[in-house]
């Protein structure tokens, strides 16, 4: 069986995106740090990078939970929570649609 492929690590990602952009690495990580405090900053409102998804705060319900330990119901609390939603091109790119 062959070995599982791993993630790119944040240098390997910079470093593929600056050999392909022609940028130097301090410019691609720069650009992904402001990339990063955009997504933060605009989030409540909804952050959209085209191709890849979105990223939304939702307002979750309070709901009934069940603590695992002793098996004890308990009310778990209404919060917001940030989800991120994938682009039908992302999600049709990794796992094309079957017909």
């Amino acid at each position: 069986m062959a070995a599982a492929a791993k993630p790119l690590t944040k240098s390997q990602l910079i470093a593929t995106l600056a050999e392909e952009s022609g940028l130097q690495k301090k410019d691609v990580a720069g650009l992904l740090e402001n990339l990063a405090t955009l997504a933060y900053q605009n989030a409540k409102l909804g952050f959209t990078i085209p191709g890849l998804g979105k990223l939304e705060l939702k307002q979750r319900k309070a709901r009934m939970g069940r603590n695992p330990a002793t098996g004890e119901s308990i009310q778990i609390p209404a919060k917001k929570v940030v989800k991120f939603r994938v682009a039908k091109a992302c999600k049709d790119a990794i796992i094309p649609p079957t017909k």
